[in-house]
C-alpha cells in the first residue's frame, strides 16, 4: 500500500509498505478521507508535539474515514462494506482508567499518529472493531472523517455543562473553536461569543454559529457573566481573560494545547467558585458526533475548504498558513 512518511521535519515522503493485517479484534479499512490537524503540522514542521517527539519515520494523520475490508477472526464479516468513521484509539482494555470509562485518560494508549504509532495518511489501517463507527449514507467521508475533532468539541461542551438558554465565550476560531460553536449551539446556547485577533476567522466563527465576535486586540474581554468558557487557544492572556468573564459558579474548561504553564487569578477561581478543568482527547462522543451531522445540527462538510491527494500530503500539511483556511482533508481514495 501506498503511506505518506514523514521522514524528518519538513520531509514527506511517499513509501509502498505492506498492507496490515487485522488482528482478531480489529477491523482493516479502506482508508477514504483524512483530516489535517494542526497536532499534524507541529509533528511536520517541529517533529514533536509537547512531549511526544518523532524519533523514527511516522505517518501523520489522525481523524479518519474509510470502508471495513477485512475482519479479524472475532468480528462478524457482515462489517465488510461498512462505511466508517475511525476513532483513532487503542486503550488498554484492564487499565483502571478504561475500566472506570475514561478510556481517553488510559497510560497505556496507542493512539494514531502520536509516536511511535502510525496514523492514517495511507492506503489501509487496522482498529479495533469498537472504534470503527459505522456512518449512513447521508454522511460524507470528509464529515465522517472530522467526527475526531468534531468530538474534541462535544467533550468540551458536555464538560462545560452547556444546555439549552447557557451564554457560552469561546477563545481562538480556529477549526477546534469553530467546532465548539457548532456544538454549543446545537446544544441549546442562545449566546455564543467567540473571541480572536484573526478578522477572517471571526468571520467564519460568524457562519458557524457565533451570535458574538470580538477582537481582542481592541476589545478586550471584559466581565461578561458567561456560564461557561472554553478556552480553544492555549494562549495564556486569553485563559486568564476568560476566566474573568465567567459568571460565579461557572465553568472554564481548556481545550487548546499552548503554554505549558501560566499564571491564573486563582483568589477570583475561589472567589467565584468557578470549576476549572481540562479536557485530553474524548471518550463515548462518536454516536453523538454522527447524530449531529445526520441531523443538519453541525455542518462539517461547509468547514473543508481544499482537498489534497495522498501524494500531496506535504501541500496538505502546510495548507494552515493559505488565507481563509479553515480545514483541509487528503483525499486518500
Amino acid at each position: 500500500m501506498r503511506a505518506a512518511v514523514l521522514v524528518e521535519p519538513g520531509r514527506i515522503e511517499m513509501e509502498q509498505r505492506p498492507m496490515p493485517t487485522p488482528g482478531p479484534a480489529d477491523v482493516l479499512i479502506r482508508v477514504s478521507s483524512v483530516g489535517v490537524c494542526g497536532s499534524d503540522t507541529h509533528y511536520y514542521r517541529h517533529g514533536r508535539v509537547g512531549s511526544f517527539v518523532v524519533e523514527a519515520p511516522l505517518v501523520l494523520g489522525h481523524e479518519a474515514a474509510g470502508t471495513i475490508v477485512g475482519v479479524g477472526e472475532s468480528v462478524d464479516p457482515k462489517r465488510i462494506g461498512e462505511r466508517v468513521s475511525i476513532e483513532p484509539q487503542r486503550p488498554d482494555p484492564d487499565s483502571e482508567e478504561t475500566r472506570s470509562g475514561h478510556y481517553n485518560l488510559c497510560p497505556h494508549m496507542r493512539f494514531f499518529a502520536t509516536p511511535p504509532v502510525d496514523g492514517a495518511l495511507c492506503d489501509y489501517v487496522t482498529i479495533g472493531a469498537g472504534y470503527a463507527h459505522r456512518v449512513p449514507d447521508s454522511v460524507s467521508d470528509d464529515a465522517a472523517a472530522l467526527c475526531e475533532p468534531l468530538s474534541v468539541g462535544i467533550a468540551a461542551v458536555r464538560k462545560a455543562g452547556v444546555d439549552g438558554g447557557s451564554r457560552v465565550l469561546i477563545t481562538g476560531a480556529g477549526p477546534i473553536g469553530i467546532m465548539v460553536a457548532q456544538v454549543a449551539r446545537a446544544y441549546g446556547a442562545t449566546d455564543i461569543v467567540v473571541s480572536d485577533p484573526d478578522e477572517a476567522r471571526r468571520e467564519q466563527a460568524t457562519a458557524f454559529g457565533a451570535t458574538q465576535v470580538l477582537d481582542p486586540t481592541v476589545e478586550p474581554i471584559k466581565d461578561l457573566g458567561v456560564d461557561a468558557f472554553i478556552d480553544a487557544s492555549g494562549a495564556p492572556a486569553a485563559v486568564v481573560d476568560g476566566i474573568r468573564a465567567v459568571r460565579p459558579a461557572g465553568t472554564v474548561v481548556l481545550v487548546g494545547s499552548g503554554a505549558e504553564s501560566m499564571e491564573l487569578p486563582t483568589q477570583l477561581i475561589q472567589n467565584r467558585e468557578l470549576v476549572l478543568t481540562g479536557v485530553f482527547r474524548y471518550a463515548n462522543t462518536w454516536p453523538t458526533a454522527i447524530a449531529l451531522i445526520e441531523s443538519g445540527r453541525v455542518d462539517l462538510d461547509a468547514m473543508v475548504t481544499a482537498h489534497f491527494p495522498l501524494e500531496k500530503a506535504a501541500e496538505a500539511l502546510d495548507s494552515d498558513r493559505t488565507p481563509g483556511s479553515v480545514k483541509s482533508v487528503v483525499a486518500v481514495s
